[in-house]
């Protein structure tokens, strides 16, 4: 009888148990909404979700386990979904990355990559790291790096295990790539040195059908910006330029816009590629000296400062010499330290 009694007792026990989750619970609360949804996405897979007044939201999902890419309507991050997760995420788009928290059944894994994402900021701070002038403190510094992230990735037990061994081969390849990027602004400044006469221009087209030349721009600063209209980088750009231009507008500096776009971007078509260039001065009501590059990437003053990828920007002392032909960003403190120290 006794036994009957357990294994009815076992029986009872087995199917009270909660069947596990064949779903994802994804749920969240976004301070600083952008968005009235939010978007989670792979290669294969997009769903969007409401996102309320409050900016809170929920839903379940059934997922292939792996990552999918957050996207809030304005920036993006990475999470782990798998079917039997519970995850709460907590952000403020107004510190978007420094922000971000999850909690709940899982959440372990989306935090690691959340704090993976802020360790290689650190590391791979452009503004400092485009401050190595020589190619051995370069390597030296890749090295040191390398060293730190595979530490930092070694320490977090616990996490599954493809998202640390990808994280791990990932390693080489970036730095490789931040690498080759640093080398070519260390022999920039080598090939084009600060002081050197700078490469000049003549004619060249203005927004207003006038043209500049580069004597014209002789007895100030001069900050180019060289860019195009389909660049994503340059026009994320613009805000942080024209704030720029606002601050100093009573300054000893000018700021010029110089376009590469080109036929071979605008179907074939240079007049396309200029109607293009003057509807998003106007539509960004854009300031400054809008130039047009006469042939593009082989214009002679872009080639001359050696442009393989856009935006770059440069800055000119008022007798046309070179300061540097590789400027910090509009966006980059790094910038206004250098006017500072220009007495600009």
């Amino acid at each position: 009888m006794k036994k009957i009694l357990y294994l009815l007792l076992a029986i009872a026990v087995i199917s009270c148990q909660e069947e596990p989750k064949d779903y994802v619970t994804f749920s969240g609360k976004i301070i600083n909404k952008n968005s009235d949804s939010i978007v989670l996405r792979t290669r294969d897979y997009s769903k969007t979700i409401k996102v309320n007044e409050d900016g809170t939201f929920s839903d379940t999902l059934k997922v292939d386990t792996g990552i999918y890419n957050f996207f809030d309507g304005s920036e993006s991050t990475n999470v782990f979904l798998k079917n039997g997760f519970d995850i709460n995420m907590t952000l403020d788009t107004k510190e978007f990355d420094e922000t971000i928290t999850y909690t709940g059944t899982g959440a372990e894994h989306s935090n690691f990559l959340a704090e993976k994402s802020l360790k290689e900021e650190e590391l791979l701070d452009m503004d400092e790291l485009s401050t190595i002038t020589e190619m051995d403190e370069l390597d030296k510094a890749m090295e040191n790096i390398k060293t730190e992230l595979s530490e930092f990735y070694a320490s977090k037990t616990g996490i599954d295990s493809s998202l640390t061994n990808n994280a791990v081969k990932d390693i080489e390849p970036m730095l490789k790539f931040y690498r080759s990027y640093l080398a070519d602004a260390i022999t920039l400044k080598k090939d084009l040195p600060k002081g050197a006469p700078s490469p000049t221009f003549e004619d060249y087209e203005n927004v207003d059908g006038t043209t500049t030349s580069f004597e014209d721009l002789k007895g100030k600063y001069t900050y180019i910006d060289v860019w195009a209209t389909w660049c994503g980088p340059c026009k994320a750009e613009i805000p942080s330029l024209k704030a720029l231009e606002k601050e100093y507008h009573d300054k000893n500096i000018q700021f010029l816009s110089l376009s590469i776009d080109d036929d071979r971007s605008h179907g074939g078509s240079w007049d396309k590629a200029r109607e293009d260039w003057k509807a998003m001065i106007a539509e960004k009501e854009l300031g400054g000296i809008q130039l047009f590059a006469p042939n593009g990437w082989q214009t002679p003053f872009v080639r001359e400062y050696k442009i393989n990828g856009i935006p770059r920007f440069i800055l000119i002392d008022p007798d046309g010499n070179i300061v540097t032909p590789d400027a910090p960003r509009p966006s980059s403190e790094k910038l206004k330290e250098l006017f500072d120290s220009l007495n600009i």
